[in-house]
């Protein structure tokens, strides 16, 4: 039992004179773009629960850029 198609002669032909296009590889989806990467980005580095003087300093920041405009 053979596993291989044998191709006719016009096959052959139309490989040899146009070619052989291969098709690539599917791509992947983008990934979800609500993943969290970083500690940065997380809730508590950002509002500056986790202890760290310095996040909390930098969540104050934050917080007074965010209000600045508001009336």
């Amino acid at each position: 039992m053979s596993l291989h198609r044998k191709a006719s002669d016009d096959e052959i032909t139309q490989a040899m004179t146009v070619g052989i296009t291969f098709k690539g590889a599917k791509l992947k989806k983008a990934p979800d773009t609500k993943k969290v990467k970083t500690k940065a980005k997380k809730k508590s580095y950002i509002t500056g629960l986790h202890g760290s003087g310095a996040a909390k300093m930098k969540a104050d920041i934050r917080r007074r850029r965010a209000n600045r405009h508001k009336a």
